[in-house]
């Protein structure tokens, strides 16, 4: 599982462009996108960085999760 912060989403809309996006890279990918929390949580086979690079082609940010202790989640 890909864990990733979007802090630049504000909207239904940013929401759901950033689906799009990484459906653009895994049609198959299972995604939760949470507004609130400003972050996705990705399952696919397909590396992160690809995911990441998607959404900022999308016009957000990206990037790795960190858990409460500084590691990446």
């Amino acid at each position: 599982m890909i864990h990733l912060n979007v802090p630049d989403m504000t909207c239904g809309h940013c929401v759901g462009a950033v689906e799009k996006a990484v459906r653009s890279v895994d049609p198959g990918a299972k995604i939760a996108v949470d507004l609130k929390a400003k972050t996705a949580s990705i399952e696919s086979t397909i590396e992160a960085e690809a995911f990441i690079a998607a959404i900022e082609d999308a016009g957000y940010g990206a990037a790795f999760k960190k858990s409460c202790c500084g590691h990446v989640a």
